[in-house]
């Protein structure tokens, strides 16, 4: 079975033609909201600028954030840690 859905997304007043999975439509269609809101921001603080450059800016915004979260979520020098606790007690316990 396909379980594939075809969706039309609106972004900036503009409709995008997406075939999607199913199990990812709640996410992009919040995904497209929350760059119409940003987008909606910029053109109330700034009424001299183009669409583009609301996009633009919304982007960015939201790419330091997603930067800013994996970041935050690196675990390496937990897990590197936990491998050298491991390793001394390793060694402690093959020395009895």
């Amino acid at each position: 079975m396909d379980d594939k859905l075809s969706i039309r997304v609106n972004v900036a007043d503009r409709y995008y033609p997406l075939r999607i999975d199913r199990d990812d439509e709640e996410k992009i269609r919040k995904a497209a909201r929350l760059i119409n809101e940003k987008v909606l921001q910029y053109k109330q603080r700034y009424h001299d600028k183009d669409v583009q450059d609301f996009l633009a800016m919304a982007s960015l915004q939201y790419v330091i954030k997603m930067l800013e979260l994996e970041n935050k979520h690196d675990y390496s020098p937990i897990v590197d840690a936990v491998k050298d606790l491991n390793d001394k007690i390793d060694a402690i316990l093959t020395e009895e």
